[in-house]
């Protein structure tokens, strides 16, 4: 032996490693499996919008998030569906967020103001 390890303490190895690994997960996600779901699915959404928009169009959505982040939590979501259905053919630009945003959004600017 050339000061390599077996197959049998490369597995042990692994193990160990894979245990450490899990117990960091545990202690970051302080045991709440929901949270670590949530996280997850966090994780997964900003994957697929990062995958699916281009710079501008991303730029966009994050500034729609600081006035309205209502809004922009059901663009993202609609927009992670619309994805994972596979109806995107290449990347969202800015000019096709802005029609998607125009048809997801309630017209804001109508007001139905009556005078007695």
């Amino acid at each position: 032996m050339s000061g390599e390890p077996s197959d049998d303490e490369l597995e042990q190895l692994r193990e160990e490693k894979m245990e450490q690994l899990r117990e960091q997960a545990g202690e970051e996600g302080g045991g709440n499996p929901r949270e670590a779901a949530q996280q997850r699915a966090e994780a997964q959404k900003k994957a697929v919008l990062r995958q699916h928009l281009t710079d501008e169009a991303r730029q966009r959505l994050n500034t729609l998030k600081m006035s309205k982040p209502q809004v922009a939590e059901q663009v993202e979501s609609q927009l992670v569906a619309i994805a994972q259905s596979g109806r995107i053919q290449g990347k969202i630009d800015d000019e096709k967020m802005q029609e998607l945003l125009r048809e997801l959004t309630p017209d804001s600017k109508s007001f139905d103001i009556k005078r007695r």
